[in-house]
């Protein structure tokens, strides 16, 4: 397990970009939460098997239809221990 700080930036917003990245992460069993920024961009702490998380930021690189990820930052970060994974308000 491990736990990942991702920042999605592009037209990641008003795009059900966050919605989205819960019913991914839901499916593959990934802990942590989705956070639009007052910058653009999307916060995403993911945590979860090392397999999944691979996935999961393959997902992340394209994100749902609409959006237009131009770019990806990910840090390995300190255990959270997140019950769920949840969409967060800014």
């Amino acid at each position: 397990m491990k736990t990942l700080e991702i920042t999605v930036t592009g037209r990641v917003q008003r795009v059900f970009f966050r919605a989205s990245t819960k019913a991914v992460a839901d499916q593959m069993g990934i802990k942590g939460f989705a956070k639009n920024q007052t910058d653009g961009s999307v916060l995403i702490h993911a945590e979860g098997e090392e397999m999944f998380l691979e996935d999961f930021i393959d997902w992340c690189k394209y994100g749902p239809d609409d959006a237009r990820v131009d770019d990806i930052k990910i840090e390995e970060i300190e255990m959270k221990n997140y019950r769920n994974f949840d969409v967060l308000k800014k």
